[in-house]
């Protein structure tokens, strides 16, 4: 479910093409992740690793994290049951 959200999130990016022939990129939902490359590609795959960084701070603190296609990553996951032995 994490690679969805992240795929899902990359797909939302936006980028621009900066003055000096740069590019740009930043996710409109993801408050705080943006990237910079010397190429789009380049661009793409350091904005991917800023969301990355960013979810796991924000899962790490307990932040809300917002919906994106759908996917909700704030819905607890129910707490294993503890095994019992038999003996």
């Amino acid at each position: 479910m994490l690679i969805e959200y992240i795929n899902k999130a990359m797909s939302n990016a936006t980028y621009d093409k900066l003055e000096d022939r740069s590019f740009s990129g930043k996710i409109p939902q993801c408050p705080g992740v943006v990237a910079f490359g010397e190429t789009l590609h380049q661009c793409q795959q350091e904005l991917r690793s800023s969301l990355e960084g960013w979810l796991i701070v924000k899962i790490r603190h307990g932040d809300k994290l917002p919906v994106i296609g759908r996917i909700n990553l704030n819905k607890r996951m129910p707490a294993p049951k503890e095994a019992v032995a038999h003996g």
